[in-house]
């Protein structure tokens, strides 16, 4: 991969080839820029500085990217410019072999416990396929391993143009290295790159983490991001941090890397891991953001639909390109037979088939089925928007590039893509964006409200739950805030786990206090589960000590240590009939009454208000009578 320099070594000053000039230079301008370029070139002129990639969950440095410079003060100083000028002369893949090379031997003498990210371009790629011995060369002289090196690919869009430059990152792979897609957000080229090759890392652009705080379209695109890399096991790691509130942010959304100005800036020695930073930002107020409203199961799929009309399975592929070529718009045609969907023929699939030499004559005459994805995503168009998302990032990778199909009663009625999901959830997520939980990214009280005025208006049944943690601010204190944190995420999960995201309504009323609002039949058993899944998970939120003697030690109001319980979970429960609640202030009244009562039992419990119906009861974790 680095055939250029492997013989002579990086310092070698054997005469570069240039480039017919542009005309508008003057021969000394020249010649001032090919002596810069070949010192860059052979090593001695060309910077190498390093910026930090943080991991959000531990505060420790993960890996570093390698950036180039051109001399101090020299026309090619910033990196753009540098590369601009290499390309302006011919001599860019030399000088990105260069950068390489240097990147490699500068970070071997930091000693770093990390991961090097270097720049890599296709053209660079392909070129590597003359020597690939190379760079595995290079890391062993240096003491490396590829397991230490990520590929970041940048100004990707044609690389699967080039089979030169894909067989090369395909067998980088199979060395040990690892790919980061660099800028996601900047094309659809860069979403399905990340759907064909599965990179292990995915680099959101800095233009969608500015600002991304008060920003609800930002953040619902990094947070469908981060919902795809989920699916798929990729990391995200969040470029343009630059101020604390987008930290907390792109923090709380489950991003794992963060780089930017506020973690540290690009240097040829960079800083240490920022622990001081780390710290005050783990124990900082998280900024408020919107999180996706309970009313994505009231839209369904029929909303995202578009009528496009089939392609019959004898037809040609020959006719489908001529549709494809006589509207740009069009990204998708279905293939029906009598009403039923057999596949999905996608646009761009189809012209990179042709593209190729000899394909339309041996192919354009054959039926259409011959480039078909077969096993296309099939909803109904009743179906929710909510389970549209599960299902497009459960399915196979092929769906977010080709979209879905609608059916109604199993018969063709329209299709859709990715991006009408994405848009119609942003839509909805901003609608709800004055109202959210930063913490758990569930709805807070207005929605919370609103929710139980609109199941009092139809006169529906329902149970309406107040879950509140016992020992909660004496835990807090001894742990800390950022463990107290995850007492309530824990709790969030435990409590969501056991809803019915179709009927039931969760809500995060602030600190330690939930609400479900169950419309389940069997909402007695699943608050059963709720306290047996507490008992049982939240073992992990204390030392072995502490689980040993059933308690830990912390101050009581009056300053004295005492040992108290460990942390237990209490609702009150409030079963509403039609009629017997008039306002959702009354029903927390209630609710608020019951879960002070179930907070005098000892361990997980559950007390249910019936003083409206039978007589009430106190019930203690387990027994479901």
């Amino acid at each position: 991969m680095l055939a250029r320099t492997m013989g002579a070594g990086a310092g070698a000053e054997s005469p570069l080839p240039v480039a017919a000039p542009v005309e508008e230079d003057a021969p000394s301008r020249l010649a001032a820029h090919a002596e810069l370029l070949q010192a860059c070139i052979a090593g001695h002129a060309l910077q190498t500085v390093f910026q930090p990639i943080l991991d959000l969950r531990h505060g420790a440095v993960y890996g570093y990217e390698a950036l180039s410079r051109g001399p101090a003060g020299s026309v090619a100083e910033a990196p753009l410019d540098l590369f601009a000028l290499a390309r302006r002369y011919g001599l860019g893949a030399e000088l990105e072999h260069a950068a390489v090379e240097c990147a490699v031997e500068r970070f071997s003498r930091l000693g770093a416990d990390a991961k090097l990210f270097v720049n890599f371009s296709p053209a660079v790629l392909a070129a590597g396929g003359q020597d690939r011995g190379s760079l595995l060369d290079l890391l062993r002289r240096h003491g490396l391993a590829p397991k230490q090196i990520v590929i970041e690919l940048t100004e990707y869009g044609d690389i699967r143009d080039s089979a030169k430059a894909w067989e090369e990152l395909i067998r980088c792979r199979h060395s040990g290295f690892a790919v980061a897609i660099d800028d996601l957000g900047e094309g659809f080229a860069s979403l399905r790159l990340w759907s064909e090759l599965r990179p292990e890392y995915v680099k959101i652009d800095k233009h969608f983490v500015r600002d991304i705080h008060r920003d609800a379209i930002k953040l619902q695109m990094a947070r469908a991001i981060q919902q795809i890399a989920h699916v798929t096991g990729t990391s995200v790691v969040a470029e343009g941090l630059e101020n604390e509130p987008d930290f907390q942010t792109i923090r709380d959304l489950g991003i794992r890397h963060g780089q930017g100005y506020l973690i540290g800036r690009p240097q040829a020695q960079p800083d240490p891991a920022p622990a001081e930073l780390w710290r005050r930002l783990s124990e900082a107020p998280v900024a408020s953001f919107p999180v996706a409203a309970s009313s994505v199961n009231r839209v369904s799929a029929r909303r995202l639909m578009r009528e496009v009309s089939p392609a019959a399975p004898e037809d040609t592929n020959d006719l489908v390109y001529e549709r494809f070529e006589a509207d740009p718009d069009l990204q998708m045609i279905p293939v029906v037979r009598d009403g039923a969907p057999l596949g999905v023929i996608n646009r761009f699939t189809l012209i990179d088939r042709f593209a190729r030499q000899y394909r339309r004559e041996v192919f354009g005459k054959k039926p259409c089925t011959v480039f078909m994805n077969d096993q296309p995503l099939v909803v109904e168009a009743e179906d929710s928007i909510h389970q549209l998302s599960y299902a497009l990032a459960g399915g196979s990778h092929r769906a977010l590039v080709d979209g879905f199909i609608v059916v109604e009663g199993g018969r063709y009625a329209g299709v859709g893509t990715a991006q009408d999901l994405i848009r119609e959830m942003t839509e909805l997520q901003i609608a709800a964006a004055r109202y959210a939980n930063p913490l758990t990214l569930l709805p807070g009280n207005v929605p919370i409200a609103e929710h139980v005025e609109r199941l009092l208006g139809r006169g529906s049944r329902f149970v309406a739950c107040y879950c509140d943690l016992d020992n909660f601010k004496p835990y807090n204190d001894v742990f800390g805030y950022q463990r107290g944190d995850e007492a309530i995420q824990l709790t969030a999960h435990v409590l969501a786990e056991s809803c019915d995201p179709r009927i039931d309504f969760l809500g995060h009323v602030g600190g330690d206090d939930f609400v479900v609002v169950f419309q389940s039949e069997d909402w007695d058993a699943r608050c059963s589960r709720i306290l047996a899944q507490f008992g049982e998970r939240s073992a992990a939120l204390f030392t072995a000590e502490d689980r040993e003697r059933g308690g830990f030690l912390a101050e009581d109001r009056q300053g004295n240590e005492r040992q108290f319980p460990l942390l237990s979970l209490s609702i009150g429960a409030v079963p509403v009939e039609p009629g017997t609640y008039d306002s959702h202030s009354a029903i927390a009244t209630a609710s608020t009454e019951a879960k002070r009562l179930a907070k005098r039992q000892a361990g997980n419990s559950v007390f249910v208000e019936r003083r409206r119906f039978p007589a009430s009861s106190v019930r203690p974790a387990g027994d479901a009578s």
